[in-house]
């Protein structure tokens, strides 16, 4: 009796992934279209990179190409796109110190932690609490309709604007003390799946 013998998946072939990584690739233009005053284009490609986001974990799932690889990439595109536009557009006095400052300031922070953590307990892995995934779609909110604010300035395009902007500096402190909480109180021993950046 013989047994099929299932091939296994190459993470970097599998249509989830090669998602993830456009949307890494997507950040030098992205960059490139805001310090050349293209808004209209650098609101495109955000949209767009946000499709990706949508549409990698859809596919995942639906084609069951779940990998150890895009657990670990796909957070990582997040905030290399994210940090890298709110660094940008605090360059080009377009985002707040303020916010810029609590968002470095939580990543830096959970960084930090995961790294005393990972060197005294061997804990590497955390799941990412609905107040993180809050953060993350609070700060992709509050660049696109800073993106649209330069391309309309709409009375509900600039109310927009605040609340976001305010929206990301509530999520970004709550979320940070939150995960702080989590990683203080799991056992040494308890791993969760999913890296944690979010």
């Amino acid at each position: 009796m013989t047994v099929a013998i299932k091939p296994r998946l190459n993470p970097l072939g599998s249509a989830p992934n090669l998602l993830t990584l456009l949307r890494i690739c997507m950040a030098p233009f992205l960059v490139a279209a805001i310090l050349e005053n293209r808004f209209e284009i650098g609101f495109i490609l955000f949209v767009v990179a946000g499709l990706t986001d949508a549409l990698d974990g859809l596919l995942a799932r639906w084609l069951k190409q779940r990998t150890v690889l895009g657990q670990y990439l796909d957070p990582v595109a997040d905030k290399l796109l994210l940090s890298t536009l709110f660094l940008v557009l605090l360059h080009e006095g377009l985002m707040p110190v303020r916010v810029t400052v609590l968002v470095f300031g939580r990543d830096v922070c959970i960084l930090l932690v995961s790294a005393i953590l990972y060197a005294a307990a061997g804990r590497r892995e955390f799941k990412p609490s609905i107040l993180g995934k809050a953060n993350t779609l609070a700060q992709v909110l509050a660049v696109a309709v800073v993106l649209l604010h330069q391309l309309t300035q709409a009375p509900w395009v600039v109310a927009l604007r605040g609340f976001a902007l305010w929206a990301t500096m509530v999520f970004t402190v709550l979320s940070g003390l939150h995960y702080a909480w989590i990683a203080a109180h799991k056992p040494p021993a308890t791993q969760a799946s999913g890296p944690s950046l979010r």
